[in-house]
């Protein structure tokens, strides 16, 4: 079991001096919308970003530079030159949602410690805020069935174990540095446009569910995940917080809800779902899977009254906006439409 917790005792600067943000993952569609963000302020004075894709939507005065995050040298000297006073951190690749599970670990690992070792060794460094995920806490006997951020972290998954090697690796540059370090611990991130594993599964025509349990999980608005990554950043919070949707939803009245047939499915027959999943072009990695055997939800309580969210989307309404875009489509079955 490892508790990672950061000092509270940190100075920080008030949100209305002048920042240089570092937005690493920019190319993604929370970090290109967090830089979107930024430009609306003020007080942030410069943005800069990178990711081995390039952003989707329309940067004004942010400068983004393609590299990919496996490349030491080209990112170090990225980072080194713009010696950033903040850095919002979404170098963390969920697996099977850009990348391979093997090749998302590989790009996080790298671009955490390379991206926030050279902006502390720059020297300008004052606050980080990391992403995280609410599968840090893990499932199974004897965990809170709702976490708040004072739970154990003891992650039952590759993603689990990413987020949690994120959230160390700030904490230490933390210590190290004097630097106020956050972890954001979302919910799963969904919506028509997100490019997320859960969400292709959901929209499959026929959707596996569990036989005997219909367990509890939230889910996060795009917008939201993005204000919150905003506002950590410019009061330089320190510590973690649980960012997540308002209520619940469940994989069978997910499924319902989206008009799939529900498949139900129990012991080895999981392994099968998962083979045909993939088959339909909807990986399905262990944190998907763990999420529909066993539930996620947390109290994002603490993030909402100390970063004064207001309003935070309901997770009917990010299930609602996920099936408003088109059914997965098979490769093969629309390449054989088209010829």
């Amino acid at each position: 079991m490892l508790v990672v917790r950061t000092p509270n005792r940190i100075p920080v600067r008030e949100g209305g001096d002048s920042m240089r943000v570092l937005v690493t993952g920019m190319g993604g569609e929370l970090g290109t919308r967090v830089a979107q963000m930024f430009e609306e302020r003020t007080e942030v004075t410069e943005i800069a970003g990178f990711d081995f894709v390039p952003p989707r939507r329309r940067l004004r005065r942010a400068t983004f530079k393609r590299i990919d995050p496996r490349d030491r040298d080209r990112l170090v000297t990225f980072v080194t030159e713009f010696a950033p006073s903040a850095v919002a951190h979404f170098g963390v690749y969920e697996p099977d949602s850009r990348m391979s599970p093997r090749d998302a670990s590989l790009a996080t690992e790298a671009c955490t410690v390379h991206a926030l070792g050279a902006a502390a060794r720059a020297g300008a460094l004052e606050r980080v805020v990391v992403r995280s995920g609410l599968g840090v806490y893990g499932r199974g006997r004897g965990r809170p069935l709702v976490p708040d951020e004072d739970a154990p972290l003891e992650p039952t998954s590759l993603y689990g174990r990413m987020c949690l090697e994120v959230e160390a690796v700030a904490a230490g540059i933390g210590r190290r540095h004097g630097v106020a370090t956050a972890a954001l611990r979302y919910a799963v991130v969904a919506g028509s446009h997100v490019p997320s594993p859960l969400g292709r599964v959901l929209r499959l025509p026929a959707v596996p569910v569990p036989v005997f349990a219909d367990p509890p999980f939230s889910m996060l608005d795009r917008d939201d995940a993005a204000r919150a990554m905003v506002e950590a950043l410019l009061r330089g919070h320190d510590g973690p917080l649980n960012i997540v949707g308002p209520g619940a939803t469940s994989p069978w009245q997910a499924v319902r809800f989206g008009g799939r047939i529900p498949v139900p499915v129990v012991g080895p027959g999981w392994g099968v779902a998962c083979r045909a999943a993939e088959v339909f072009g909807a990986p399905m990695p262990d944190h998907v899977l763990e999420l529909l055997q066993h539930g996620r939800t947390a109290d994002g309580g603490r993030a909402i009254e100390e970063l004064e969210l207001g309003f935070v989307v309901p997770t009917q309404e990010v299930l609602a906006d996920l099936y408003e875009w088109a059914t997965v489509t098979p490769i093969a079955d629309r390449a054989r439409r088209v010829a």
